[in-house]
């Protein structure tokens, strides 16, 4: 009982330096929280391109399908003006 429990001792002594050096090491624990972190941060912003490209596609089949949206853009983003208009630039 006594060369049992001995044994038992040493595993848990040993058990327990092994998870102390995994701590300290950088490629132990640390390592591996670190990754898990920069992963959900990566997913976060897997999802905000996500919605961003959600929002693009919608902004491109609305150009597509309506003609006074892709006159406002023209004019809006390129700075488009017809022809006969006169531009008045405001600072």
């Amino acid at each position: 009982m006594k060369l049992r429990r001995k044994w038992l001792w040493m595993a848990i002594a040993t058990a327990g330096l092994l998870a102390l050096i995994s701590v300290s090491d950088a490629r132990g624990f640390r390592r591996y929280f670190e990754l898990q972190r920069q992963a959900l941060a990566l997913e976060a912003q897997n999802d905000r391109l996500k919605q961003h490209n959600q929002r693009l596609l919608s902004e491109i089949s609305e150009l597509r399908a309506d003609p006074l949206a892709l006159e406002r853009a023209a004019r809006e983003e390129l700075g488009f003006v017809k022809l006969g208009e006169i531009v008045l630039s405001v600072e």
